[in-house]
């Protein structure tokens, strides 16, 4: 892996990681296209820009986050937990962290052998996530926003969250669709759908690159892994406020497409 491929498939990491078109799928799917091996610069290298897009989220969406961390605190110390917005959408974030947590743990041998034949996997989930999109698209009622958020509705992001564990999954097409399903208009239910991924994506960056950090001979490609890092971190950035944008006024249609036409060729090709 060279500084090109670096750069390469951190552009394919920060745009696809956010729209709903599998990032996991493209990083398979560009990797084998650009002819590298599957070793542990390869990994260390997806953990790397993996956590790239997670610090653009971050970034993105500060304002959001620091007022729900004020709010939640606050909450707690006036023993009113849910009577501010943000508060109460801290702890929904909790909620809907909780399915994915316990179906990681009790999924990742499972998953790991799904992960063997990546091609494969990365095809069935992009055609999977082409029907998800269409079908929620489809029978959209698309009036709620994110203030009317409940409990129910963080429930059932949390338990489309654990779609994106296994492989080629695309993790804001499964939380998104989830958000969709309850009712809420495009971009609440992205924005909504991205706040709910926040904890599980930064948990599985620290855990991962804890797992990085313990490889050997790390550090001699530490100039390929960072440059990964801050190109996934800005194309990532720029995705989400694009995918937001195209949202008030567009359809999922586009990408359910775009995966349906992908799934079919990698299917073909593999």
């Amino acid at each position: 892996m060279n500084f090109i491929h670096a750069i390469i498939l951190g552009i394919v990491q920060g745009l696809t990681e956010f729209i709903p078109v599998s990032s996991t799928a493209h990083l398979f799917i560009t990797t084998y296209l650009l002819g590298l091996p599957s070793d542990n610069l390869a990994f260390s290298f997806n953990v790397i820009i993996q956590l790239g897009t997670v610090l653009a989220m971050l970034a993105f969406f500060w304002r959001d986050i620091w007022h729900i961390v004020q709010a939640f605190l606050l909450g707690i110390k006036d023993k009113k937990p849910f009577e501010d917005f943000y508060s109460r959408l801290g702890w929904l974030i909790i909620v809907a962290s909780i399915p994915a947590l316990i179906a990681g743990f009790l999924l990742q041998d499972f998953v790991k052998q799904m992960s063997a034949d990546s091609l494969l996997w990365a095809g069935i989930r992009l055609l999977f996530t082409a029907i998800l999109l269409f079908v929620v698209e489809y029978f959209d009622r698309k009036n709620r926003t994110l203030e009317s958020a409940t409990w129910l509705d963080a429930l059932t992001v949390g338990l489309f969250q654990i779609l994106a564990i296994f492989p080629g999954a695309s993790r804001s097409g499964s939380t998104m669709t989830g958000a969709m399903f309850r009712g809420f208009d495009r971009p609440s239910a992205a924005r909504f759908a991205f706040l709910m991924s926040a904890p599980i994506l930064l948990a599985a960056g620290i855990y991962e690159s804890i797992q990085v950090i313990a490889l050997p001979n790390t550090t001699e490609f530490m100039p390929i892994l960072m440059t990964g890092f801050v190109t996934s971190a800005i194309v990532g950035w720029m995705s989400i406020k694009w995918l937001l944008n195209y949202l008030r006024n567009n359809s999922l249609y586009l990408f359910s497409t775009y995966c349906l036409i992908v799934g079919i060729i990698v299917l073909v090709i593999r």
